[in-house]
């Protein structure tokens, strides 16, 4: 069995993602690893260049910056990366994920189970969306719990956004790939940066979904979304976390948004009888 890692990644180093560590946070169980980089306004590629690993694959891109159709930019370069990869399995972690190093036997014994399994094409995981801070992290169906990060390379598979993947059958329209769960966690980074990182990032990305760039204060938000993390960080992501102390504390006088009302309501559904409502973009098999 062959594991090819891959992402991609532009003006990491100024928009804030950990990608260095997100890279070696798996490296240990891939047989490769495909970087795409973005043309950059930074040294995120010399980064890259630094992680002294001959499994280490780079792709040097230019975005098409008048494609600004949905994120569709996301899943071009997501799948120049994918395209790149020669294993049986296909590991994509996002530039602001990390996977803990506890995990990285559980992942790899999955892949060998369901190497020879025609029923399973992918592989999903659970998440933990750090808010803020890395102390504090949202629970909300608005974030997804569950997502699949690796997939067969033998079956035809593309990514319309970046985010998730559909699977083609006979050139007809694509559905969401037959999945199993690991067991394992993707640790998700990305509103751990700055405010001024994280609206830096919006200014920047946003017209890939031709939207406007709003401000961002990580103070606004739902209080009822916030849950205290208690768990191990990954050890790969230790010395990337900000070293502030103390929970994140949202604005008490926040109003809620008509979204927050309709998730607060879907919260309440989940507690009552024992749903999962966020978005699923697999079909959970085994």
């Amino acid at each position: 069995m062959k594991v090819s890692g891959f992402t991609f990644v532009k003006n990491g180093m100024i928009l804030g993602y950990p990608f260095l560590e997100s890279i070696k946070s798996i490296l240990p169980i891939c047989d490769e690893f495909v970087v795409n980089v973005g043309q950059s306004e930074d040294d995120t590629l010399e980064m890259v260049r630094s992680i002294d690993d001959p499994k280490i694959q780079i792709i040097e891109s230019i975005w098409n910056d008048k494609m600004r159709v949905a994120g569709y930019v996301y899943g071009q370069q997501k799948m120049i990366a994918q395209f790149s990869c020669t294993g049986d399995w296909a590991f994509y972690l996002e530039a602001d994920e990390v996977v803990h190093e506890n995990d990285l036997a559980q992942i790899k014994d999955s892949m060998f189970s369901y190497l020879h399994d025609d029923e399973v094409e992918a592989l999903i995981f659970d998440y933990i969306h750090f808010y803020g801070n890395a102390n504090t992290y949202m629970w909300s169906p608005a974030a997804y719990r569950r997502a699949p990060r690796v997939i067969k390379t033998s079956i035809r598979s593309y990514a319309p956004d970046g985010l998730f993947w559909l699977v083609l059958k006979k050139n007809k329209i694509g559905r969401y790939p037959r999945a199993a769960h690991t067991g394992a966690t993707i640790y998700h980074y990305g509103w751990v940066r700055t405010e001024e990182q994280m609206n830096l990032k919006s200014s920047k990305v946003q017209q890939y979904w031709n939207k406007e760039h709003k401000e961002i204060q990580y103070s606004e938000i739902a209080p009822f979304i916030l849950r205290d993390f208690e768990g191990k960080h990954p050890g790969v992501i230790q010395d990337w976390i900000p070293k502030e102390k103390g929970r994140f504390q949202a604005n008490p006088k926040h109003r809620l948004t008509r979204r927050e009302w309709k998730h607060r309501f879907m919260l309440k559904l989940e507690a009552w009888f024992g749903l999962q409502l966020s978005k699923k973009h697999f079909k959970l098999v085994k």
